[in-house]
Parts: structure tokens; C-alpha cells; sequence
């Protein structure tokens, strides 16, 4: 829950709104619903002022569209005024699920046109808006975040052109490398992790999971994302090991170099629950080969835990792992779409991120530090110690 006096203290920046695109319909009604809560637990005594006459409201959410007529060109709409208006735009680059109609023929929306769906209600607010902030919790392009020779640079090159647009506040999450804000140094990049929503899914999800140095370890399926493990590991007390990709640079399949091994580095994992910590699974090949290769090496356990599950490669191949014993729980969140069949899989649990948008964009509107209301490492112990009572009560 967010510090309500440290929000009271502040006042709104204007009066907040959120459109929520159609991609990322279903997250935005659940963090409009969390604010709403939010601001229905303010004292009446700061309601009182006339500045906040309208900050306690039923809905935040305002309707917009982007129709397309049936040449596939489209066009954005807004539905109520924004004049005035802390806007606040939700948008899921990675919801493959929405189709178009083109000539006849159906297409499934890609990234490109779910950024364009962007731009376009961006341009509907017609500059109207007090401030315009853009929430896209998968970074668009951000896997094309540096150039190597003749390459185009599409992150870099599509934040500028938000900034270009009019944008305040750029949000994201578990960004591939968030040195891509460098591109728009003067323009705010805030650039969220969920550590503590993992943490919390996985500890349900698993109660009688042992906090230790002598029962768990973190590993880093790779060197990118060897943070992501330091951090883990640190606020854990347990030991941290790590892959890296030995790949074949002589050779480009579907636009990467080949990996030819996974090479481990660390401590041995015989015994151990592990915990490997990505920020996404696109087809699942390179993560479920660690997790195999753990297990080869007598690890107890392996629950993987990553913030955006792709899966483009779709899920048979996480059912098969699962059945052989390589994978024993996989973690991830609701930031992107998740197709349904993902919800019965016994094997998997979602990390629900809804709350902690809620309290950035409440935070935001208020002006106010991010940090003044979110800790996850002190959230972390206080979860670690509760969890640890818990299971000495169990013994």
C-alpha cells in the first residue's frame, strides 16, 4: 500500500486520466480500480480543498478507439475532453491477440502497429492535455536498443519522436538496457523492475520454499542479466551463479548468432532450490536448456521467474520440460499479454503488476518521489521475515 500521508501532503499535478488502449484493456481497468481505492482512503480534511474537487472519482478511465477502415489505415479517437488533464496512456506493444481486417484479409496486430495506435491517441488529446505520460510496460524496440554497423536505431529513434510528440514521462519496465534513455537525457525515463511482485507469487506459489544460503541459490541464465541475480541474491542473503552464451558469430539464424553451449559459473547447485531471474522468455529454448542443465547438475529445484512471457514459440515445449522434471514453477507477470491457456498450466503463476502501476501513476500525478512510496527492498525483507515465521510456525 502507498504512503496515503505522503500523497496527501502533495497536491495533483491536474486532474488524472487514463487511456487505456485497447491492447492493455484488461490491466488498466485493474490499476484504475486500485486508484480508485487509493483515493477513497484520503482524509476527508484534505478533500475539503477545492483544488482536489476532482480527485475522488469512480472511474479514471477515459473510452478511446482506433478504428481502421478497410484499407488497414486507422485513426485515433477520444471519446472525453482531456483539456486540462494529467493524461496517463497505457499500451501493450506485445498483444498478438488483436486482429484488423485488410482487403479481406485478417492480420494480427504487430509492435509497429500498436505503437502507432500510440502516436495516434497522443495526437486525438490534440495538446490539449496538461501533460501527456506514456506507460508501455515492454519497451517498443527495445531489443534493437544499439547499433552495430549498418543497422537502424529504432528504441532510440521512437522515444525521441514521443518526446517530439509532446510526451512528459516515459515508463517502462525490466527495459533490455535502459541506457536507451540516454537518447532523450532531458525528457523523464523511469524504468520499473518487480522483484518483490516475483518474491511474492513464488512464495505462494511455493510455501515451503527455504530462504538460505544452504537451500537456495539465484543464477543468471546469462550476462545481461547478471543485475537482476546480484540484486536478488543480495537482498536473499544466498549465493548467485551465472551462465554465458557461447555462440557461433560465424552464422545468423532468424537474425542472432547460434548458441552453441551454456557454460556455468558458480558454486555448486546439487541439493538446491534455484531461482533464475530473466526479464523475458521469447521462444523458452535458451532459459529451458539452463533449467535442464541444472537439473543435470542435481539441483533440487529450478523456478524461473522472468517479466514478460512471450512465448512466441507457444507452450507445448514448457509442458514438455515440465513433465520431464526440468522446470518446477514458472514466474511471470501480467505486464504483457498472456495467452489463456497459460492461466490452467499447473505449473504456472502469475505476478500481478497492477498494484504497483496504480501506485506509480498515483505517485506521478502527485509530483511526488517514486522512492518516498516504493521500497522493494525493504517490502522484500519485511515478505522474507514474515514468510520464514511462517514456516518455523509450520515446523
Amino acid at each position: 500500500m502507498s504512503d496515503l500521508k505522503v500523497l496527501e501532503r502533495a497536491l495533483p499535478v491536474a486532474p488524472l486520466k487514463i487511456a487505456a488502449l485497447e491492447s492493455c484493456t484488461e490491466l488498466g481497468k485493474k490499476v484504475n480500480d486500485y486508484i480508485v481505492q487509493f483515493r477513497k482512503d484520503t482524509s476527508e480534511e484534505t478533500l475539503s480543498s477545492p483544488v482536489y474537487s476532482s480527485y475522488q472519482m469512480d472511474n479514471y478511465l477515459i473510452e478511446c478507439h482506433c478504428p481502421r477502415f478497410g484499407s488497414g489505415e486507422a485513426k485515433g479517437t477520444i471519446k472525453e475532453t482531456v483539456r486540462g488533464k494529467d493524461l496517463f496512456v497505457m499500451v501493450d506493444v506485445c498483444n498478438y491477440s488483436l486482429t484488423y481486417s485488410v482487403n479481406g484479409h485478417v492480420n494480427h496486430m504487430s509492435p509497429d502497429d500498436h505503437y502507432q495506435d500510440l502516436k495516434r491517441i497522443i495526437s486525438a488529446a490534440n495538446g490539449k492535455a496538461h501533460r501527456v505520460n506514456v506507460l508501455m510496460p515492454f519497451l517498443y524496440e527495445s531489443r534493437q536498443h544499439k547499433r552495430t554497423k549498418r543497422e537502424s536505431l529504432d528504441c532510440a529513434l521512437a522515444l525521441e519522436e514521443l518526446v517530439e510528440m509532446g510526451v512528459s514521462n516515459i515508463m517502462t519496465f525490466d527495459a533490455h538496457d535502459p541506457r536507451v534513455q540516454n537518447a532523450i537525457p532531458l525528457i523523464g525515463f523511469d524504468n520499473f523492475n518487480p522483484p518483490y511482485q516475483f518474491m511474492k507469487a513464488l512464495l505462494r506459489a511455493e510455501p515451503d520454499l527455504v530462504l538460505d544460503k544452504e537451500h537456495l541459490m539465484i543464477v543468471s541464465p546469462d550476462e545481461g542479466a547478471m543485475h537482476r541475480a546480484v540484486y536478488f541474491s543480495n537482498v536473499l542473503g544466498v549465493e548467485m551463479g551465472m551462465f554465458y552464451k557461447r555462440r557461433d558469430y560465424s552464422t545468423i539464424v532468424n537474425g542472432k548468432n547460434p548458441i552453441v553451449a551454456h557454460e556455468f559459473l558458480g558454486a555448486d547447485v546439487k541439493g538446491k532450490d534455484l531461482i533464475v531471474v530473466d526479464d523475458m522468455i521469447s521462444s523458452g529454448e535458451s532459459m529451458l536448456d539452463v533449467a535442464k542443465q541444472l537439473k543435470d547438475r542435481g539441483a533440487a529445484r529450478v523456478f524461473v521467474c522472468t517479466t514478460f512471457g512471450l512465448f512466441t514459440n507457444g507452450m507445448e515445449i514448457f509442458d514438455d520440460y515440465y513433465n520431464k522434471g526440468y522446470i518446477d514453477h514458472l514466474i511471470t507477470t501480467n505486464l504483457t499479454y498472456l495467452p489463456p491457456e497459460t492461466l490452467s498450466k499447473p505449473y504456472f503463476t502469475v505476478a500481478d503488476m497492477s498494484k504497483f502501476i496504480a501506485l506509480i501513476i498515483d505517485s506521478l500525478n502527485h509530483d511526488i518521489s517514486i522512492g518516498a512510496v516504493l521500497d522493494p527492498t525493504k517490502r522484500i525483507h519485511a515478505l522474507v521475515e514474515k514468510h520464514k515465521k511462517e514456516l518455523a510456525a509450520r515446523k
